[in-house]
């Protein structure tokens, strides 16, 4: 394609830019950004994702770049699941999600040259079985639950504890691939 902006992705999550590059999307840089990820009051999991994915693309300075950025949280209820801080955290999680339906819920923000964006937000439903005290310490051990919203990666072990998924795989892996692809055609950085 002609002369198209250069991408920039804001994030320091290995697995978004494997996932990027399973459709074929190698961006021109990456942009790792720290903001304040910490929800405020009373804020529901799909808004702080939403404030999260934009903040995350507005932090980038890069006025010439399209400027791809994603937030992923966890939803119980009302209730959001970050990243655990630590093990004892990690646990919690995987204990409150044992048996339970839940939501994934990723923001993808796309900020145009100029200062435009366009987002999308994408909710997958999931269950996992009854987890037993073995299997969440053999999970936590593991490690598999640092840098993972709700304390699992669902593209590794804990795969295996999903009894019912409905929605997008990858948002649950860190980034919804239909949508993230669309924005990028809308933004005429993907052929049509």
């Amino acid at each position: 394609m002609e002369s198209r902006p250069p991408l920039i992705l804001a994030s320091a999550s290995p697995r978004r830019l494997d996932l990027l590059a399973r459709i074929g999307i190698v961006p021109d840089r990456v942009a790792p950004t720290d903001i304040d990820e910490t929800p405020r009051k009373a804020e529901l999991p799909r808004q702080l994702a939403a404030r999260l994915a934009r903040a995350k693309a507005e932090a980038v300075d890069a006025p010439e770049a399209l400027i791809l950025a994603a937030d992923t949280v966890v939803g119980v209820g009302r209730r959001v699941l970050g990243k655990p801080a630590d093990e004892a955290e990690a646990r919690r999680f995987l204990d409150l999600l044992s048996g339970r339906r839940h939501r994934v819920i990723t923001a993808v923000c796309l900020r145009r040259p100029g200062g435009g964006r366009s987002e999308r937000v994408v909710e997958t439903v999931l269950a996992l079985q009854r987890l037993t005290a073995a299997q969440i310490e053999d999970y936590v051990a593991s490690g598999e639950w640092r840098g993972a919203a709700g304390g699992y990666q669902i593209q590794k072990r804990a795969e295996a504890f999903v009894r019912f998924l409905s929605g997008s795989h990858s948002n649950v892996v860190g980034l919804p691939l239909f949508e993230t692809a669309q924005l990028l055609r809308g933004a005429g950085w993907l052929r049509p």
